[in-house]
């Protein structure tokens, strides 16, 4: 059954997102956020698709420590699926991804379509200034940042190393980091083909405020915040409690 509920969504997959893809060139000479609302009008279809033929659904938790304006999320990242889900749950957003992304048939063509923050990740400290630059410029316009820390997806009970660059944005820029935990990974793992059904818990933390502290402190504490959590909400994918963490 598996087999067949992960056939039929990559078929789905395929019909709609290369029209859409095809969409986004079209419209290449419209503003930016008119681009932004009209190519994102995917996602609703992709989780419908998500929930009704893979049987994945999810549920919010800590809906109320959404600041009022723009912030930059820093999220957990295990699989796909947050790519997709996070641009329904957050207000309108956009991600820091490698420029490789943009080149990816069909999908990267329509991401490159819509305002983002695309690096050059062989950039080194050029690779952080990209991000800073890009990421001022897409919150003035009203986006949310969504930074996945440790650079990629890493499977249900692992921790990788958190990267600074999204704390370093929100303290350049002013504005509240956002953290999120989720295990997304449990369904829909890495590069695997099969996924399975089950419910996604999104839980988001309160707000980190930046004025006053530190970007190494902001993502420390961003850290802290998601590890701790991961294992509140998971602790069967978790031998031992994270270092530092209150038991």
């Amino acid at each position: 059954m598996h087999l067949i509920r992960s056939s039929v969504f990559a078929i789905l997959l395929a019909l709609v997102t290369i029209p859409y893809a095809l969409f986004a060139i079209l419209i290449f000479w419209l503003p930016p956020m008119t681009r932004h609302r009209l190519i994102t009008s995917w996602v609703p279809i992709m989780m419908w698709i998500i929930r009704h033929v893979l049987g994945i659904r999810y549920r919010i938790v800590g809906a109320e420590n959404m600041p009022a304006g723009p912030a930059v999320v820093l999220s957990k990242h295990q699989s796909a699926w947050e790519t997709i889900a996070l641009q329904q749950i957050f207000p309108p957003l956009c991600y820091v991804l490698k420029k490789e992304v943009l080149r990816i048939p069909f999908f990267g063509w329509g991401m490159a379509s819509i305002p983002g923050i695309a690096i050059d990740r062989s950039a080194g400290k050029d690779a952080l200034a990209q991000v800073v630059e890009q990421g001022r410029k897409r919150l003035k316009e009203g986006l949310w940042v969504v930074v996945f820390p440790e650079g990629t997806r890493v499977a249900p009970g692992k921790t990788g190393r958190y990267k600074p660059g999204g704390a370093i944005l929100a303290k350049r820029a002013g504005v509240p980091v956002v953290p999120v935990a989720h295990n997304a990974g449990e369904f829909w793992r890495r590069n695997a083909f099969i996924k399975r059904p089950g419910e996604v818990i999104v839980s988001i933390g309160p707000a980190i405020e930046v004025k006053g502290v530190k970007a190494d402190e902001i993502n420390k504490r961003a850290e802290a915040w998601i590890e701790a959590e991961m294992r509140r909400l998971f602790p069967h994918h978790y031998a031992r409690p994270a270092p530092g963490s209150i038991q």
